[in-house]
């Protein structure tokens, strides 16, 4: 009688593993609508007050958009707006005005005036 011997599989040629480039999508540029108006430079979050130094003027009744960071990006209509504790209707180049704002904003964030 012969004996019984395991069955080896033959070993597979193993070849080495290629590098393989990733193709890069370019994606273009988002067109911001309207104008920039401003910058946000602080936050009160308990009263939901953004402070925005202003770059070009800007009026209550203007509706803007303030962009920032990786989640905010929302419209509202410029209200409330305060210079000093001073309740204003316009603010112009160079004020910071206090804004009552819909959404937590951060220093930095970019404040425009879009057109409906």
């Amino acid at each position: 009688m012969k004996k019984a011997t395991p069955k080896t599989k033959p070993k597979a040629k193993v070849k080495p593993k290629a590098k393989v480039k990733k193709a890069v999508k370019k994606v273009p540029a988002i067109k911001m609508e309207g104008k920039l108006v401003g910058r946000v430079t602080h936050y009160f979050s308990d009263i939901n007050v953004g402070v925005i130094k202003l770059s070009a003027p800007l009026a209550q009744g203007n509706h803007i958009r303030i962009v920032g960071g990786e989640n905010t990006d929302f419209n509202q209509t410029a209200a409330s707006m305060q210079i000093e504790h001073e309740a204003v209707e316009k603010g112009k180049k160079g004020d910071s005005v206090g804004m009552k704002v819909k959404e937590k904003v951060r220093d930095g964030y970019k404040v425009y005036v879009v057109k409906n």
